[in-house]
């Protein structure tokens, strides 16, 4: 155990035995900063395995900003981390943060460099059918963010189950579905993956537009 990291443990247990509430407090606040949401953010994985250990409750919990430590640690690209926390509670991949937000939702965004997204959905498949505050599923925000990669690894999971085309014709705040965003996007290998998926070429959002009429607006 690194030097620093050692201290830092010595030093929470010794703030326990000195008072054995300190933790309590944290979980008396509605939206607070967590130590866990400091490890997570400093990628400190051992103190974050101790912060577990104490409070398992902390790993769902939001602070200020709305984000739990999972959604921190993915923002951060603390890959080990995030690993680290699912082999406690694979259903930390459903914990919803600011505008509703999975961490299935924030690594759709951003790509899929390190595998999370083949992991998330590994561990907790059903997370794929979480959705925004506005309604949009992982698929509707990587069509929008042109994450191809992402895209390829949700539309490879859904194949596999009986709710592929539940989530693939999901609609978005403005009824707008998968498939409409990546006609919008200029997309040809998202429109193809959906459709292989049964998406519904038909389907028309608020504002009576298909995708193939939203993609020439």
């Amino acid at each position: 155990m690194d030097e620093s990291l050692r201290t830092a443990v010595s030093d929470l247990y010794s703030l326990i035995q000195r008072n054995g509430n300190v933790l309590r407090s944290f979980d008396e606040v509605e939206f607070m900063e967590t130590p866990l949401h400091v490890a997570a953010e400093e990628g400190c994985i051992g103190f974050a395995m101790e912060m577990m250990n104490l409070k398992p409750s902390f790993a769902r919990k939001l602070n200020q900003q709305d984000l739990s430590p999972i959604h921190i640690a993915v923002k951060k690209g603390h890959k080990e981390m995030v690993l680290r926390f699912l082999e406690i509670d694979k259903d930390l991949v459903r914990v919803k943060g600011k505008k509703g937000k999975t961490p299935l939702h924030l690594i759709s965004k951003v790509g899929n460099p390190d595998g999370l997204v083949d992991r998330f959905l590994e561990v907790c498949p059903q997370s794929i059918k979480n959705v925004t505050t506005r309604n949009r599923t992982a698929l509707h925000i990587a069509a929008e963010k042109n994450r191809l990669d992402s895209f390829q690894v949700l539309i490879r999971t859904l194949k596999k189950k009986d709710y592929c085309q539940e989530v693939v014709n999901r609609k978005d705040e403005d009824g707008n579905t998968a498939l409409h965003i990546a006609a919008i996007n200029n997309q040809p290998q998202m429109l193809k993956l959906l459709l292989e998926c049964k998406a519904d070429k038909h389907e028309t959002n608020e504002a009576g537009l298909t995708a193939l009429e939203a993609a020439h607006q």
